[in-house]
């Protein structure tokens, strides 16, 4: 498998491939605890603050996501991208309503912004 593909796109190609010779879950709820182990061990790895285990936990991590993706039957760089495109338009929205109401969104802190996250999620003013 190329290395010169979108890595979660790559990721996906290689776990096919691991499939077809037989190296694969035989249904999602292992991946899915794979994927929970990787995220503990990612929280281990941010613990300790060593730079290098957090980056090869954050790859693991990813890369169980990508195989519970396959598993779900959705490409994971799809998956990806339009919930990347709707963070961008929910965010569009904080800015906006942070700025219709005078708050300071680099000094209104988390609880504020997710306030006026979930104000633009309920009130329909972002589409899923």
């Amino acid at each position: 498998v190329g290395r010169n593909l979108p890595a979660l796109m790559r990721a996906g190609k290689v776990q096919n491939r691991a499939r077809r010779v037989g190296f694969d879950w035989p249904d999602v709820s292992g991946a899915l605890e794979a994927l929970d182990s990787e995220a503990a061990e990612l929280k281990e790895a941010l613990a300790s603050g060593d730079a290098a285990a957090i980056e090869e936990e954050m790859g693991d991590l990813l890369f169980s996501a990508v195989n519970v993706s396959r598993f779900a039957g959705t490409d994971a760089e799809q998956a990806l991208t339009r919930s990347t495109d709707k963070f961008v338009r929910r965010f569009a929205v904080v800015e906006q309503l942070a700025a219709e109401r005078g708050i300071d969104m680099a000094s209104a802190g988390i609880e504020k912004l997710d306030e006026l996250w979930a104000e633009a999620k309920q009130a329909g003013r972002v589409s899923d």
